[in-house]
Protein backbone atom coordinates (compact mmCIF):
# COMPACT_ATOMS: atom_id res chain seq x y z
CA UNK A 1 0.00 0.00 0.00
CA UNK A 2 1.52 3.52 -1.06
CA UNK A 3 1.22 6.46 1.57
CA UNK A 4 -0.74 8.89 0.71
CA UNK A 5 0.61 12.55 0.46
CA UNK A 6 -0.75 15.91 0.87
CA UNK A 7 -0.66 19.38 0.61
CA UNK A 8 0.23 20.21 3.83
CA UNK A 9 3.28 18.40 6.56
CA UNK A 10 1.47 16.82 9.20
CA UNK A 11 3.61 16.39 12.32
CA UNK A 12 1.65 13.74 14.25
CA UNK A 13 3.07 14.11 18.07
CA UNK A 14 1.32 12.12 21.06
CA UNK A 15 1.37 14.15 23.57
CA UNK A 16 -0.71 12.77 26.55
CA UNK A 17 -1.89 9.62 27.99
CA UNK A 18 -2.42 6.39 26.70
CA UNK A 19 -5.81 4.70 28.41
CA UNK A 20 -8.21 1.45 28.07
CA UNK A 21 -10.93 4.07 27.05
CA UNK A 22 -9.33 7.16 25.41
CA UNK A 23 -5.99 8.93 23.82
CA UNK A 24 -5.02 12.14 23.11
CA UNK A 25 -2.67 13.18 19.97
CA UNK A 26 -1.16 16.86 19.42
CA UNK A 27 -1.08 17.41 15.62
CA UNK A 28 1.23 19.67 14.49
CA UNK A 29 0.54 20.83 10.94
CA UNK A 30 3.06 22.92 9.07
CA UNK A 31 2.11 24.91 5.61
CA UNK A 32 5.24 25.40 4.26
CA UNK A 33 3.60 26.98 0.88
CA UNK A 34 3.50 30.85 0.18
CA UNK A 35 -0.35 31.02 0.37
CA UNK A 36 -3.05 30.22 2.68
CA UNK A 37 -4.89 26.92 2.35
CA UNK A 38 -8.37 26.88 2.89
CA UNK A 39 -10.10 24.00 4.01
CA UNK A 40 -6.60 21.69 3.78
CA UNK A 41 -6.83 18.25 3.86
CA UNK A 42 -4.94 16.12 7.22
CA UNK A 43 -5.25 12.51 7.07
CA UNK A 44 -3.86 10.60 10.27
CA UNK A 45 -3.17 6.86 9.83
CA UNK A 46 -4.75 5.75 13.03
CA UNK A 47 -2.50 2.11 12.78
CA UNK A 48 0.59 4.10 13.23
CA UNK A 49 -0.23 5.67 16.42
CA UNK A 50 -2.44 3.34 17.96
CA UNK A 51 -1.98 -0.05 19.96
CA UNK A 52 -2.83 -3.12 17.36
CA UNK A 53 -6.72 -4.06 18.38
CA UNK A 54 -7.47 -0.47 19.40
CA UNK A 55 -11.01 0.39 17.76
CA UNK A 56 -11.48 3.98 18.07
CA UNK A 57 -15.06 4.71 18.32
CA UNK A 58 -15.04 8.51 18.15
CA UNK A 59 -12.61 11.94 17.42
CA UNK A 60 -12.67 15.63 18.83
CA UNK A 61 -10.72 17.76 17.42
CA UNK A 62 -9.56 21.73 18.98
CA UNK A 63 -7.13 23.84 17.88
CA UNK A 64 -5.25 26.17 21.26
CA UNK A 65 -8.40 28.14 21.07
CA UNK A 66 -10.62 25.42 21.95
CA UNK A 67 -12.55 25.64 18.59
CA UNK A 68 -13.59 22.42 17.47
CA UNK A 69 -13.36 20.97 13.55
CA UNK A 70 -15.37 18.21 12.06
CA UNK A 71 -14.05 14.91 11.54
CA UNK A 72 -14.66 11.20 10.51
CA UNK A 73 -12.89 7.90 10.83
CA UNK A 74 -12.86 6.21 7.48
CA UNK A 75 -13.00 2.28 7.74
CA UNK A 76 -10.65 2.07 4.19
CA UNK A 77 -10.14 -1.96 4.19
CA UNK A 78 -14.10 -3.42 5.03
CA UNK A 79 -12.61 -4.75 8.22
CA UNK A 80 -14.71 -2.49 10.35
CA UNK A 81 -12.35 -0.96 12.39
CA UNK A 82 -11.58 2.52 11.44
CA UNK A 83 -8.44 3.12 10.06
CA UNK A 84 -8.34 6.48 9.40
CA UNK A 85 -9.10 10.05 10.75
CA UNK A 86 -9.58 13.31 8.61
CA UNK A 87 -10.04 16.66 8.77
CA UNK A 88 -10.11 20.22 6.97
CA UNK A 89 -8.65 23.46 8.46
CA UNK A 90 -7.60 26.54 7.25
CA UNK A 91 -3.74 27.04 7.58
CA UNK A 92 -1.68 30.38 7.48
CA UNK A 93 1.04 30.59 4.80
CA UNK A 94 4.14 29.69 6.08
CA UNK A 95 2.89 28.44 9.62
CA UNK A 96 2.13 26.08 11.96
CA UNK A 97 -0.49 25.11 13.65
CA UNK A 98 -1.46 22.95 16.54
CA UNK A 99 -4.48 20.37 16.92
CA UNK A 100 -5.84 18.46 20.02
CA UNK A 101 -7.19 14.95 18.84
CA UNK A 102 -8.95 13.14 22.00
CA UNK A 103 -9.84 9.81 20.92
CA UNK A 104 -12.01 7.47 22.00
CA UNK A 105 -12.66 3.30 22.18
CA UNK A 106 -16.39 3.76 23.91
CA UNK A 107 -18.17 6.78 23.33
CA UNK A 108 -19.85 7.03 19.33
CA UNK A 109 -18.54 9.33 16.72
CA UNK A 110 -20.38 13.72 17.47
CA UNK A 111 -22.68 14.39 14.10
CA UNK A 112 -21.31 17.39 12.37
CA UNK A 113 -23.21 18.91 9.00
CA UNK A 114 -22.41 17.25 5.91
CA UNK A 115 -20.34 18.52 3.40
CA UNK A 116 -19.35 15.79 1.42
CA UNK A 117 -22.08 13.32 0.19
CA UNK A 118 -21.37 9.48 -1.73
CA UNK A 119 -23.63 6.85 -2.45
CA UNK A 120 -24.64 4.11 -4.73
CA UNK A 121 -28.57 3.41 -5.52
CA UNK A 122 -30.11 0.43 -7.01
CA UNK A 123 -32.96 0.85 -9.63
CA UNK A 124 -36.08 0.12 -8.49
CA UNK A 125 -39.65 -0.39 -10.41
CA UNK A 126 -41.16 0.77 -7.27
CA UNK A 127 -39.24 4.06 -7.37
CA UNK A 128 -37.25 3.38 -4.18
CA UNK A 129 -34.01 3.43 -5.33
CA UNK A 130 -32.35 2.18 -1.79
CA UNK A 131 -29.04 3.08 -0.89
CA UNK A 132 -26.41 0.31 -1.14
CA UNK A 133 -22.79 0.51 -0.22
CA UNK A 134 -21.01 -2.48 -2.15
CA UNK A 135 -21.71 -4.15 -5.93
CA UNK A 136 -20.30 -6.31 -8.45
CA UNK A 137 -21.06 -7.84 -11.70
CA UNK A 138 -19.72 -10.38 -13.24
CA UNK A 139 -18.32 -9.63 -16.50
CA UNK A 140 -20.34 -11.96 -18.77
CA UNK A 141 -23.33 -9.23 -18.21
CA UNK A 142 -24.55 -7.15 -21.30
CA UNK A 143 -22.66 -3.46 -20.42
CA UNK A 144 -26.01 -1.84 -20.53
CA UNK A 145 -28.04 -4.08 -17.99
CA UNK A 146 -24.99 -3.18 -15.42
CA UNK A 147 -25.39 0.58 -16.49
CA UNK A 148 -28.94 0.19 -16.17
CA UNK A 149 -28.97 -1.57 -12.89
CA UNK A 150 -27.58 1.14 -10.99
CA UNK A 151 -29.97 4.24 -10.77
CA UNK A 152 -27.76 6.79 -12.08
CA UNK A 153 -25.93 4.75 -14.04
CA UNK A 154 -22.79 4.33 -10.98
CA UNK A 155 -21.16 5.78 -7.58
CA UNK A 156 -21.72 9.35 -6.82
CA UNK A 157 -20.23 11.73 -5.01
CA UNK A 158 -20.19 15.11 -4.67
CA UNK A 159 -18.76 18.25 -2.64
CA UNK A 160 -20.45 21.56 -2.28
CA UNK A 161 -19.10 22.82 -5.37
CA UNK A 162 -19.30 19.95 -7.96
CA UNK A 163 -20.91 16.39 -7.98
CA UNK A 164 -19.76 13.36 -10.15
CA UNK A 165 -20.53 10.19 -10.99
CA UNK A 166 -18.53 6.33 -12.47
CA UNK A 167 -20.47 4.77 -14.41
CA UNK A 168 -20.85 0.98 -13.96
CA UNK A 169 -20.30 -0.37 -17.55
CA UNK A 170 -17.05 -1.19 -19.40
CA UNK A 171 -16.19 2.67 -20.26
CA UNK A 172 -16.25 3.82 -16.42
CA UNK A 173 -16.62 6.84 -17.46
CA UNK A 174 -16.59 10.13 -15.81
CA UNK A 175 -19.59 12.60 -15.88
CA UNK A 176 -19.83 16.12 -13.99
CA UNK A 177 -22.75 17.96 -12.15
CA UNK A 178 -22.70 21.94 -11.96
CA UNK A 179 -25.07 23.62 -9.18
CA UNK A 180 -25.55 27.63 -8.88
CA UNK A 181 -25.15 27.24 -4.85
CA UNK A 182 -22.20 25.54 -3.04
CA UNK A 183 -24.54 23.01 -1.24
CA UNK A 184 -25.52 19.15 -1.87
CA UNK A 185 -28.17 18.21 -4.03
CA UNK A 186 -27.62 14.78 -5.84
CA UNK A 187 -29.46 12.98 -3.55
CA UNK A 188 -32.64 14.75 -5.08
CA UNK A 189 -31.89 15.24 -8.30
CA UNK A 190 -29.16 11.98 -8.85
CA UNK A 191 -28.06 13.24 -12.16
CA UNK A 192 -31.78 13.43 -12.95
CA UNK A 193 -32.74 17.42 -13.34
CA UNK A 194 -35.85 18.54 -14.25
CA UNK A 195 -36.75 21.85 -15.75
CA UNK A 196 -38.06 22.89 -12.92
CA UNK A 197 -35.27 21.51 -10.43
CA UNK A 198 -32.70 23.47 -12.93
CA UNK A 199 -35.23 27.00 -12.19
CA UNK A 200 -35.48 26.10 -8.13
CA UNK A 201 -31.31 26.20 -8.14
CA UNK A 202 -30.23 22.25 -7.93
CA UNK A 203 -27.93 22.02 -10.91
CA UNK A 204 -27.67 19.23 -13.69
CA UNK A 205 -25.81 17.06 -15.99
CA UNK A 206 -23.51 19.83 -17.56
CA UNK A 207 -21.21 17.15 -19.83
CA UNK A 208 -21.60 15.10 -22.97
CA UNK A 209 -18.61 13.24 -22.82
CA UNK A 210 -19.08 10.63 -25.63
CA UNK A 211 -16.18 9.02 -27.00
CA UNK A 212 -13.92 11.42 -25.19
CA UNK A 213 -12.12 10.74 -21.85
CA UNK A 214 -14.13 13.46 -20.35
CA UNK A 215 -12.03 14.77 -17.62
CA UNK A 216 -9.97 12.36 -15.27
CA UNK A 217 -11.53 8.71 -16.71
CA UNK A 218 -8.75 6.09 -16.84
CA UNK A 219 -8.12 4.51 -20.29
CA UNK A 220 -6.10 1.64 -21.76
CA UNK A 221 -4.13 2.97 -24.68
CA UNK A 222 -3.07 0.55 -27.52
CA UNK A 223 -2.20 1.69 -31.16
CA UNK A 224 -2.49 5.25 -31.02
CA UNK A 225 -6.25 5.28 -29.04
CA UNK A 226 -7.39 5.31 -26.17
CA UNK A 227 -9.44 1.59 -25.02
CA UNK A 228 -12.09 0.71 -22.48
CA UNK A 229 -11.83 -1.52 -19.96
CA UNK A 230 -13.69 -3.97 -22.17
CA UNK A 231 -13.23 -7.59 -21.13
CA UNK A 232 -13.25 -8.43 -17.41
CA UNK A 233 -14.12 -11.33 -14.86
CA UNK A 234 -16.12 -9.05 -12.92
CA UNK A 235 -16.19 -5.04 -12.12
CA UNK A 236 -17.64 -3.59 -9.12
CA UNK A 237 -17.87 -0.20 -6.68
CA UNK A 238 -18.19 0.40 -2.85
CA UNK A 239 -18.46 3.62 -1.45
CA UNK A 240 -15.93 3.91 1.74
CA UNK A 241 -16.95 7.05 2.91
CA UNK A 242 -19.37 9.80 2.91
CA UNK A 243 -19.23 12.75 5.67
CA UNK A 244 -18.69 15.86 6.60
CA UNK A 245 -14.84 15.76 5.47
CA UNK A 246 -14.29 13.65 2.46
CA UNK A 247 -15.78 10.97 0.29
CA UNK A 248 -14.21 8.05 -1.23
CA UNK A 249 -15.88 6.09 -4.11
CA UNK A 250 -13.79 3.09 -4.73
CA UNK A 251 -13.63 0.69 -8.55
CA UNK A 252 -12.34 -2.32 -9.13
CA UNK A 253 -12.22 -4.66 -12.19
CA UNK A 254 -10.91 -8.14 -11.54
CA UNK A 255 -8.86 -10.15 -14.59
CA UNK A 256 -8.81 -7.15 -16.71
CA UNK A 257 -7.58 -8.73 -20.07
CA UNK A 258 -5.37 -6.22 -21.48
CA UNK A 259 -2.99 -6.28 -24.08
CA UNK A 260 -2.55 -10.36 -24.03
CA UNK A 261 -2.73 -10.82 -19.91
CA UNK A 262 -4.54 -10.10 -17.06
CA UNK A 263 -4.71 -7.39 -14.32
CA UNK A 264 -6.16 -6.63 -11.48
CA UNK A 265 -7.43 -2.77 -10.97
CA UNK A 266 -8.55 -0.78 -8.18
CA UNK A 267 -9.09 2.89 -8.36
CA UNK A 268 -10.31 5.41 -5.68
CA UNK A 269 -11.70 8.49 -6.17
CA UNK A 270 -10.99 10.95 -3.12
CA UNK A 271 -13.21 14.73 -2.61
CA UNK A 272 -12.87 16.52 -0.02
CA UNK A 273 -15.19 19.50 1.72
CA UNK A 274 -14.58 22.75 0.49
CA UNK A 275 -12.97 21.44 -2.75
CA UNK A 276 -13.94 21.40 -6.42
CA UNK A 277 -10.97 19.11 -7.37
CA UNK A 278 -10.99 14.81 -6.98
CA UNK A 279 -7.79 12.72 -5.74
CA UNK A 280 -7.35 9.38 -7.99
CA UNK A 281 -5.51 6.53 -6.33
CA UNK A 282 -4.97 3.64 -8.81
CA UNK A 283 -3.32 -0.07 -7.86
CA UNK A 284 -2.61 -2.29 -10.58
CA UNK A 285 -1.23 -5.95 -10.53
CA UNK A 286 -0.51 -7.95 -13.18
CA UNK A 287 1.10 -4.92 -15.48
CA UNK A 288 3.51 -5.51 -18.17
CA UNK A 289 6.55 -2.71 -18.59
CA UNK A 290 5.46 -1.95 -21.62
CA UNK A 291 1.68 -1.29 -20.76
CA UNK A 292 0.06 2.35 -21.37
CA UNK A 293 -2.53 4.20 -20.12
CA UNK A 294 -4.07 7.12 -20.53
CA UNK A 295 -6.38 9.89 -18.73
CA UNK A 296 -6.53 13.36 -19.71
CA UNK A 297 -9.58 16.09 -20.31
CA UNK A 298 -11.77 16.50 -23.22
CA UNK A 299 -12.45 19.09 -25.80
CA UNK A 300 -15.68 20.68 -25.54
CA UNK A 301 -17.89 20.52 -28.48
CA UNK A 302 -18.77 24.56 -28.78
CA UNK A 303 -15.67 27.46 -28.41
CA UNK A 304 -13.22 25.05 -27.09
CA UNK A 305 -10.02 26.55 -25.53
CA UNK A 306 -7.49 24.28 -24.03
CA UNK A 307 -4.09 23.30 -23.54
CA UNK A 308 -1.44 20.84 -22.37
CA UNK A 309 1.83 20.85 -20.95
CA UNK A 310 4.55 18.74 -21.08
CA UNK A 311 4.38 18.49 -17.12
CA UNK A 312 1.16 16.87 -17.40
CA UNK A 313 -1.21 19.70 -16.43
CA UNK A 314 -3.58 20.74 -19.00
CA UNK A 315 -7.21 22.70 -19.14
CA UNK A 316 -10.04 23.24 -21.22
CA UNK A 317 -12.82 25.61 -21.65
CA UNK A 318 -16.31 25.94 -23.30
CA UNK A 319 -19.90 24.98 -24.05
CA UNK A 320 -21.61 21.49 -24.85
CA UNK A 321 -25.49 20.71 -24.83
CA UNK A 322 -25.24 17.61 -22.30
CA UNK A 323 -28.99 15.87 -22.77
CA UNK A 324 -29.39 15.84 -26.79
CA UNK A 325 -32.61 15.73 -26.33
CA UNK A 326 -33.03 19.41 -24.47
CA UNK A 327 -30.45 21.18 -27.40
CA UNK A 328 -31.74 24.65 -25.91
CA UNK A 329 -29.72 23.94 -22.17
CA UNK A 330 -26.36 24.81 -23.01
CA UNK A 331 -23.47 24.06 -20.42
CA UNK A 332 -20.59 26.58 -19.64
CA UNK A 333 -17.42 24.12 -18.62
CA UNK A 334 -13.97 24.31 -17.35
CA UNK A 335 -11.93 21.34 -17.16
CA UNK A 336 -8.51 20.61 -15.31
CA UNK A 337 -6.13 17.75 -15.13
CA UNK A 338 -2.62 17.16 -13.28
CA UNK A 339 -0.66 14.17 -13.55
CA UNK A 340 2.44 14.06 -11.46
CA UNK A 341 5.74 13.35 -13.56
CA UNK A 342 6.09 10.71 -11.64
CA UNK A 343 3.54 8.39 -13.22
CA UNK A 344 3.50 11.00 -16.82
CA UNK A 345 4.51 9.23 -19.60
CA UNK A 346 4.39 11.96 -22.57
CA UNK A 347 1.74 14.38 -23.45
CA UNK A 348 -0.58 13.76 -26.49
CA UNK A 349 -3.68 15.61 -27.95
CA UNK A 350 -5.97 14.35 -30.52
CA UNK A 351 -9.34 15.31 -32.09
CA UNK A 352 -11.09 14.85 -28.95
CA UNK A 353 -9.21 14.78 -26.33
CA UNK A 354 -6.01 16.58 -24.07
CA UNK A 355 -4.63 13.22 -23.08
CA UNK A 356 -1.88 12.30 -20.38
CA UNK A 357 -0.19 8.87 -21.41
CA UNK A 358 0.48 7.19 -17.63
CA UNK A 359 3.23 4.83 -16.76
CA UNK A 360 2.70 3.30 -13.08
CA UNK A 361 5.63 3.20 -10.50
CA UNK A 362 5.73 -0.13 -8.66
CA UNK A 363 1.90 -0.88 -9.44
CA UNK A 364 0.55 2.43 -8.93
CA UNK A 365 -0.71 5.78 -10.30
CA UNK A 366 -1.68 8.72 -8.82
CA UNK A 367 -3.25 11.69 -10.51
CA UNK A 368 -5.89 14.57 -9.82
CA UNK A 369 -8.72 16.56 -11.69
CA UNK A 370 -10.64 19.26 -11.21
CA UNK A 371 -13.70 20.96 -12.73
CA UNK A 372 -16.06 24.52 -12.87
CA UNK A 373 -19.36 25.30 -13.83
CA UNK A 374 -20.67 28.47 -15.34
CA UNK A 375 -23.62 28.03 -13.03
CA UNK A 376 -21.99 28.93 -10.19
CA UNK A 377 -22.68 32.50 -8.54
CA UNK A 378 -20.05 32.96 -6.11
CA UNK A 379 -16.67 31.95 -6.66
CA UNK A 380 -16.91 30.91 -9.94
CA UNK A 381 -14.94 31.52 -13.30
CA UNK A 382 -15.52 34.38 -15.94
CA UNK A 383 -13.09 33.12 -18.42
CA UNK A 384 -10.97 31.03 -20.14
CA UNK A 385 -8.04 32.69 -18.81
CA UNK A 386 -9.23 33.04 -15.52
CA UNK A 387 -9.84 29.61 -15.39
CA UNK A 388 -6.21 28.60 -17.05
CA UNK A 389 -4.66 31.01 -14.81
CA UNK A 390 -6.09 29.18 -11.72
CA UNK A 391 -5.27 25.95 -12.67
CA UNK A 392 -1.67 27.04 -13.50
CA UNK A 393 -0.68 29.34 -10.67
CA UNK A 394 -2.70 28.28 -7.45
CA UNK A 395 -4.32 23.98 -8.31
CA UNK A 396 -0.92 23.35 -9.70
CA UNK A 397 1.40 24.85 -6.75
CA UNK A 398 -1.24 23.16 -4.48
CA UNK A 399 -0.93 20.40 -5.88
CA UNK A 400 2.95 20.77 -6.28
CA UNK A 401 3.74 21.19 -2.38
CA UNK A 402 0.67 18.25 -1.84
CA UNK A 403 3.78 15.97 -2.38
CA UNK A 404 6.08 17.51 0.26
CA UNK A 405 4.37 15.85 3.82
CA UNK A 406 5.98 13.89 6.39
CA UNK A 407 3.76 12.08 9.19
CA UNK A 408 6.05 11.33 12.21
CA UNK A 409 4.88 9.50 15.24
CA UNK A 410 7.53 11.85 17.94
CA UNK A 411 6.57 10.39 21.76
CA UNK A 412 8.46 8.22 24.27
CA UNK A 413 7.12 5.72 26.15
CA UNK A 414 7.52 8.56 28.94
CA UNK A 415 5.76 10.56 27.49
CA UNK A 416 2.70 7.85 27.11
CA UNK A 417 2.70 7.15 30.69
CA UNK A 418 1.56 11.03 32.06
CA UNK A 419 -1.94 11.55 32.48
CA UNK A 420 -3.02 15.22 32.43
CA UNK A 421 -6.04 17.08 33.80
CA UNK A 422 -8.29 19.87 33.10
CA UNK A 423 -5.88 21.89 34.96
CA UNK A 424 -2.78 21.73 32.72
CA UNK A 425 -2.05 23.65 29.39
CA UNK A 426 0.03 21.89 26.57
CA UNK A 427 2.49 24.79 25.70
CA UNK A 428 4.63 24.78 22.09
CA UNK A 429 7.47 27.01 21.60
CA UNK A 430 9.60 28.32 19.41
CA UNK A 431 13.48 26.33 19.33
CA UNK A 432 15.67 28.35 21.59
CA UNK A 433 12.76 29.85 23.62
CA UNK A 434 12.16 27.10 26.63
CA UNK A 435 14.33 29.54 28.75
CA UNK A 436 11.68 32.22 28.28
CA UNK A 437 9.02 29.57 29.28
CA UNK A 438 10.48 28.26 32.01
CA UNK A 439 11.09 31.53 33.80
CA UNK A 440 7.32 33.07 32.84
CA UNK A 441 6.38 29.53 34.54
CA UNK A 442 8.14 29.98 37.67
CA UNK A 443 7.09 33.67 38.04
CA UNK A 444 3.34 32.95 37.44
CA UNK A 445 3.59 30.27 40.13
CA UNK A 446 3.19 27.38 37.57
CA UNK A 447 4.61 23.68 37.92
CA UNK A 448 6.28 22.22 35.28
CA UNK A 449 5.38 18.81 34.87
CA UNK A 450 7.15 17.54 31.64
CA UNK A 451 8.48 18.71 28.82
CA UNK A 452 8.78 17.17 25.63
CA UNK A 453 12.08 15.04 24.43
CA UNK A 454 11.02 15.49 21.25
CA UNK A 455 9.68 18.67 20.19
CA UNK A 456 9.86 22.48 21.44
CA UNK A 457 6.60 22.09 23.78
CA UNK A 458 5.74 21.11 27.65
CA UNK A 459 3.03 20.37 29.89
CA UNK A 460 2.35 23.29 33.02
CA UNK A 461 -0.28 23.21 35.80
CA UNK A 462 -2.39 25.72 36.47
CA UNK A 463 -1.64 27.68 39.74
CA UNK A 464 -5.13 27.12 41.90
CA UNK A 465 -5.13 31.28 42.16
CA UNK A 466 -5.38 31.78 38.72
CA UNK A 467 -8.35 30.66 36.00
CA UNK A 468 -7.22 28.39 32.87
CA UNK A 469 -8.06 31.36 30.56
CA UNK A 470 -6.12 34.12 32.60
CA UNK A 471 -2.73 31.61 32.39
CA UNK A 472 -3.65 30.87 28.76
CA UNK A 473 -3.82 34.45 27.80
CA UNK A 474 -0.16 35.12 30.13
CA UNK A 475 1.68 32.07 28.25
CA UNK A 476 0.49 33.30 24.54
CA UNK A 477 1.97 37.12 25.76
CA UNK A 478 5.40 35.34 26.15
CA UNK A 479 8.24 35.75 23.87
CA UNK A 480 8.75 32.48 21.50
CA UNK A 481 5.62 30.88 22.79
CA UNK A 482 3.76 29.42 19.11
CA UNK A 483 0.64 27.81 21.04
CA UNK A 484 -1.22 27.42 23.86
CA UNK A 485 -3.39 24.35 24.22
CA UNK A 486 -6.12 23.28 27.06
CA UNK A 487 -5.88 19.88 27.67
CA UNK A 488 -8.53 16.82 27.78
CA UNK A 489 -9.99 15.10 30.99
CA UNK A 490 -9.03 11.42 29.92
CA UNK A 491 -11.02 8.67 31.89
CA UNK A 492 -8.89 6.27 33.40
CA UNK A 493 -10.18 2.75 33.79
Amino acid sequence: MHTHRFSLMALCLLASVATASAQALTIAVTNRSDFARKDAPVVVNLHQYLPAGINVTSAIITDADGHEYPSQLDDMDGDLVPDELAFTANLPAKGKTNFVVTLSTTEPQRHYPPRTDAFLKLWDRKYRYPRINHIEFTGGNDPLATYDAIYGHGAMWESEYGGFRIYMDHRQSIDIYGKPDATLVLDKTNFYSTREDIEKGLGCDILFAGQSVGVGSFRGYEDGRTTYIDSVQARGQRIIASGPVRSIVEVWDRNWFYRGHNIQMRQRYTMFAGHRDVHVDCWLVGIDDSDVFATGVQKLEQDNQGFISPNGLAGSWGRNVPDKANPDLVEGVGLGIRVPRPFLREVKEDSLNYLCLLRPRQGYIAYDFVICSAQEKRGGFESAKHWFDWLQLQWNEEKRSWLDVNVSYLASTQDANLHYTPGNLIIFYEEGAQGNVTTAAQRYGCTILHTFRNMNGCVVRVPASKSLEETMAYFKRISGVLQVNRDHMIQEQ
